[in-house]
């Protein structure tokens, strides 16, 4: 077992002590990590969501920041403002909370789609535009967004432009009962994040991203990859096919979940299981996108 390998088996570890039964939502969570994604967890309130954030901020030697969006949240609120400072005769910037390593948007559709639409250079580039000047963000930049389901009241749903910029969209979903007996008891969830330390680093996690760049991935596995895409833009399946971008991810995520199983190389099990969670935001059906997505999976033969 390799040393990268090791440190991020014990970082699941961890997460997995504070959010019990939900290996899934862990795994997911580190494939968009070590991908160079970002994550959107949408869900009901109280599952974890936020607990999930702050334990993974908590557990990876990072800088952190939690923007709790409103209604009446301004652009400037998130990324920053300058301020004419009287003594020095002359502006001086005021850096959002969106200068930090891990960025927690909590609540992400509570706040109106001008402000949801401060993320959108910052997730793409890397960067924010404030009064005429560029500005970078701290390197990596990892964004993990909440939000309720579109049903709930005082919500407003994420523009496609918008979706498009997360590698993954995932849910927690209830507990059972065994991990729920826990959460009761306080010995996982939200009372045990005081006692986190850092298990794993930055350095950790991009020796992983060089790794990934080098896995192999055979001519056959890349031209079922083409295939899917090819037939998820022929107007049958879907109203608008899979993008050139979400097919990069596709295969990216495919590669971080057979590096997490130990592989040197991607098989079309591993582009399968991220099929859904990188996929159904991006795009639209005429009916339920993620029965239509599984339906174009199905149809295009695995190769052998």
């Amino acid at each position: 077992m390799n040393h990268a390998y090791q440190v991020m088996d014990e970082l699941r570890e961890q997460l997995a002590g504070i959010l019990a039964g939900k290996e899934t939502a862990i795994r997911q969570l580190m494939i968009t990590l070590l991908s160079g994604g970002h994550l959107l967890v949408e869900d009901v309130p109280g599952v974890g969501k936020t607990t999930l954030a702050h334990a993974l901020a908590s557990s990876l030697d990072s800088s952190f920041g939690r923007i709790q969006f409103t209604a009446d949240m301004l652009p400037a609120d998130i990324v920053g403002v300058e301020i004419f400072d009287p003594a020095e005769r002359h502006f001086v910037f005021h850096p959002g909370v969106i200068f930090h390593h891990i960025v927690l948007a909590d609540e992400i559709n509570r706040a109106t789609p001008k402000a949801q639409s401060a993320l959108l250079e910052a997730m793409a580039e890397g960067q924010v535009s404030i009064e005429r000047e560029t500005r970078r963000l701290p390197e990596p930049f990892f964004v993990i967004a909440t939000q309720n389901p579109s049903e709930h009241r005082g919500t407003f749903p994420l523009p496609e432009s918008q979706l498009d910029r997360f590698f993954m969209r995932i849910s927690i979903g209830y507990p059972d009962r065994l991990a729920e007996r826990e959460v009761l008891l306080g010995a996982v969830g939200q009372a045990r994040l005081p006692g986190l330390k850092p298990v794993a680093t930055w350095e950790d996690v991009l020796a992983v991203r060089a790794q990934l760049a080098s896995m192999t991935v055979s001519d056959l596995l890349l031209d079922y990859v083409l295939e899917l895409l090819a037939i998820s833009r022929n107007g049958e399946w879907l109203q608008h096919g899979i993008s050139p971008r979400a097919g990069r991810d596709l295969l990216q995520a495919a590669r971080a979940h057979a590096w997490l199983d130990g592989a040197d190389y991607v098989t079309a099990a591993d582009v399968q299981a991220v099929w859904l969670p990188c996929l159904a935001h991006r795009v639209s059906a005429a009916g339920d996108v993620e029965q239509t997505l599984l339906a174009l999976l199905d149809h295009v033969p695995v190769p052998a």
